[in-house]
């Protein structure tokens, strides 16, 4: 799994002038300039790490003479205490490129450790997938959505323009669920799915009854999810969202559901605590 350049370099090259402003003037009055450094990236708690390529980017941009060397890729687990990697070079642009590479490095090893730790408890349920959403950080879509990969999970679509998911809004603004999928079969090309969301039990013989493809189950209980799939049959995909968390999501797993889509994994989830010391 790779992460393309092009989707983290403008990103970097804005974080790094938003940060440094017309210059690292700390740095400048206090470090000599042919002063050198070494230091380490240590983690300060367990978890996954996630985001080097963009790490290295920050550096890279600021000096091409500084030095990563990375020992726990992406994707690894990690103890307290572990070191990560080694940097070496210029000390001022190792100090002035310190905070933008942790705050990339901490919050996408923090998307990768929460995903891993939902993954991890449906291990009994391997035919169900953990997926992202939506609800990412404007600008950083690309970057979260790579780290639940790294995690482990999967990525529901990126954008307006992937797929067809018809939710209460359109339902409103449309006239039903009948009248939405109806339009859609109309102009929408014959290798598209249409997911539909349902929030009760007509919703769902509705969804069924125009065709859709997948049905997301929304903000149901796990007992009324289980009564839904047995309904479904086998005719949708069938996905659970809403309300799903550490403490819930084995029991909506069991519900035998197909994808679990969960949001606070990239729009509310902690940082890793990862340091670097010279």
């Amino acid at each position: 799994m790779e992460l393309p350049k092009n989707v983290y370099t403008d990103l970097v090259r804005q974080a790094l002038a938003e940060d440094l402003g017309p210059g690292d003037i700390t740095s400048a009055l206090t470090i000599d300039p042919t002063a050198t450094t070494s230091g380490r990236f240590i983690a300060k708690e367990p978890g996954v790490i996630c985001g080097w390529a963009v790490v290295q980017e920050v550096f890279r941009q600021l000096n091409s003479a500084i030095s990563l060397k990375i020992t726990h890729g992406d994707g690894a687990r990690v103890d307290t205490g572990t070191v990560l990697a080694v940097i070496s070079g210029p000390t001022r642009d190792v100090l002035s490129g310190e905070r933008v590479a942790l705050n990339f490095l901490q919050h996408l090893s923090g998307i990768a450790t929460a995903t891993r730790k939902l993954v991890d408890l449906l291990a009994d349920y391997p035919q169900v997938r953990v997926v992202d959403t939506r609800k990412t950080l404007p600008g950083l879509r690309a970057l979260q959505k790579y780290a639940v990969r790294v995690g482990g999970g999967y990525n529901h679509r990126f954008n307006l323009a992937d797929a067809v998911l018809i939710k209460d809004n359109h339902l409103a603004a449309c006239g039903g669920i009948k009248a939405a999928v109806a339009k859609v079969r109309m102009a929408a090309p014959h290798t598209m799915k249409i997911e539909v969301e349902v929030e009760s039990e007509a919703q769902v013989r509705e969804a069924l009854a125009a065709g859709a493809d997948i049905i997301m189950l929304d903000n149901m209980s796990p007992s009324l999810m289980a009564e839904m799939v047995r309904l479904i049959d086998g005719k949708a995909l069938v996905e659970a969202s809403g309300n799903v968390s550490a403490e819930t999501i084995q029991a909506i797993a069991a519900a035998g559901v197909d994808l679990i889509s969960v949001g606070r994994i990239t729009h509310s989830v902690q940082a890793l605590d990862i340091s670097l010391l010279l």
